[in-house]
């Protein structure tokens, strides 16, 4: 597994001109930020050596490199699912790539269902910690030395650059909501009654993706921002039928506020 994300990390250095230090996963919400790189060069996964290939409608399949505002990243531009077929090792083998490459600070967003009766469609959600549902746990397996065998993960959405997220998101009126999230490994949305077990669980909002990734890189050093956009209602008296096409309407209404946030955040960061 080690030679693997070594042989893809020696592979991309050699197409890389910028050092990025801020990686971003440009899930659902988030597709419009790709618009705002400058300088931008392009490495579709196919081209690289072990990368998976993603298979969801919606979502492209490339890394860009490039600068946003004053910082140089590299943004992933599609993201792969355990539904999809993969394994978790495979999901989340973009994030140990990051690490070799010198990444120190991801940030990641999704599309999820609330089920806290106090949001609504369209709200943005800072994640501050989550819950793992998933059946297989990414960490399974002979431990990668980038961490210990045991990682803590009392923080796995970094405290400070919530702190910031807030700050802007007051600056710039954009109303923001924290909670919890949950991941489950789909491809159904949930039932009503997943919906109330999850709540009663501790979250606020659940989706298909997102947890594995912050999960590795926290293994690997990686400092974790996060945001879900509530796509639909998993609340009592709430649930209507939904569909991945809604969602991403959903998600598009509300991408230019993630997309402010993220923007200002990553270059104080």
């Amino acid at each position: 597994m080690l030679e693997r994300i070594q042989e893809t990390a020696a592979y991309l250095k050699g197409k890389m001109h910028t050092h990025p230090e801020t990686a971003i996963i440009l899930g659902t919400g988030l597709g419009s930020l790709a618009e705002e790189i400058t300088e931008k060069y392009e490495i579709k996964y196919e081209e690289i050596p072990n990368f998976p290939v993603s298979t969801v409608e919606g979502h492209s399949g490339k890394l860009i490199f490039g600068k946003l505002g004053n910082k140089d990243i590299m943004a992933m531009q599609g993201r792969f699912h355990y539904y999809e077929g993969y394994s978790m090792k495979e999901v989340t083998f973009p994030v140990r790539v990051m690490r070799e490459l010198g990444i120190k600070t991801l940030f990641v967003s999704n599309a999820s269902g609330g089920t806290n009766p106090a949001f609504e469609i369209g709200d943005l959600m800072i994640i501050t910690d989550h819950i793992n549902y998933f059946p297989e746990h990414p960490l399974r397996g002979k431990n990668i030395p980038y961490g210990p065998r045991f990682p803590d993960m009392s923080e796995a959405y970094d405290k400070e650059l919530i702190r910031k997220a807030d700050a802007i998101a007051a600056e710039k009126g954009i109303k923001v909501q924290h909670g919890v999230y949950l991941g489950t490994q789909g491809p159904t949305f949930e039932t009503p009654s997943e919906y109330k077990l999850f709540h009663i669980l501790g979250a606020d909002a659940v989706g298909m993706s997102t947890v594995p990734e912050v999960i590795v890189a926290n293994h690997c050093g990686i400092k974790v921002f996060g945001v879900s956009v509530i796509t639909d209602l998993g609340v009592e008296g709430k649930i209507v039928e939904v569909s991945h096409e809604e969602v991403q309407k959903a998600a598009d209404a509300a991408q230019p506020l993630m997309t402010e946030i993220m923007r200002e955040l990553i270059n104080r960061a």
